[in-house]
């Protein structure tokens, strides 16, 4: 009976502890099970004390599980061009800073056609305090870092970051060859890291790590009314499926990186086309690798 009583008290005061937010659109089905998950850069939690006001979002991210078991992790780059229902056409992280949740599930909705099941968000504080939960994370990039912005300063190789470390990886692009784009793959990594460290069998057997990292996962996300904690471990088991080997991870298909509308500067442009058959394979699972990896027209 003991052992039975510690993972479902665990369970039950976990859930109690999830902050909610109404963020689902209410729209009708799609096949497979569809995470939208959304890293919000707002200062109001003092992590980064630059004075910088208001709410936008740098990590937009879709995690689908199909039917047929086909998971895929998708990055959306916030600079997408896209329509946001009642404010015309801007950048998809405009919709966040607009209408907080509701309107970036909305958005992201018309965009992709896929309806969203769940949404999770998470501050910059919470992935500095994830990670220090777990005991820190091992983290690889291939060339030296110093960059004043995010103050990350990194030797080329793999090293073992702690969650002020991890959080100035995952916000790092200005020093990025491939800016937004390498920013979205070490914002991945990071995560799958955290995931793949908090299902190592010492952290599971470990009940102190358990209620660690419990503490710091529930005080640092925000997830929609409909969300439980059954749901977000279920969210780290496909995330760990979708970023292991043989899983599907990357971006829709780009037509351009430099997309010029007017008024709102450079943005990413999809490709119509490609991308409207791009997001039908991933609810049908039937995504390959190269899908993930169409090159920009220009």
């Amino acid at each position: 009976m003991l052992l039975l009583a510690w993972p479902i008290g665990l369970l039950l005061w976990a859930n109690s502890k999830l902050d909610r937010v109404e963020a689902l659109s209410g729209a009708g089905d799609t096949p497979g099970t569809t995470y939208l998950l959304a890293g919000s850069d707002s200062r109001d939690d003092g992590e980064i004390p630059d004075g910088t006001q208001g709410q936008r979002t740098d990590t937009i991210i879709l995690l689908n599980r199909a039917p047929n078991g086909q998971t895929s992790l998708v990055s959306l780059p916030r600079d997408t061009y896209v329509a946001i229902p009642g404010h015309g056409n801007n950048k998809l992280n405009a919709a966040y800073a607009i209408g907080g949740a509701p309107l970036l599930v909305q958005t992201v909705e018309g965009l992709t056609g896929i309806t969203i099941d769940h949404y999770v968000e998470i501050g910059m504080g919470g992935v500095r305090q994830i990670v220090d939960a777990v005991g820190g994370v091992n983290l690889c990039l291939d060339y030296d870092v110093n960059d004043p912005k995010s103050e990350l300063v990194w030797k080329a190789g793999c090293h073992e970051a702690d969650g002020a470390t991890a959080l100035a990886f995952s916000r790092m692009r200005y020093s990025d060859p491939r800016g937004d784009m390498g920013r979205q793959d070490r914002q991945r990594q990071v995560i799958s890291s955290v995931v793949k460290k908090a299902a190592s069998p010492s952290f599971i057997i470990n009940p102190f790590s358990q209620l660690s990292a419990v503490n710091a996962g529930t005080g640092a996300l925000q997830v929609d009314t409909d969300t439980g904690i059954i749901d977000l471990a279920y969210l780290a088991w496909y995330f760990k499926s979708a970023s292991g080997e043989g899983g599907l991870t990357g971006h829709p298909p780009i037509a351009s990186y430099s997309f010029r509308p007017g008024k709102i500067g450079a943005a990413v442009k999809l490709d119509t086309e490609r991308a409207t058959a791009f997001f039908t394979k991933m609810t049908d699972g039937t995504l390959t690798e190269a899908d993930m990896t169409i090159a920009p027209a220009g």
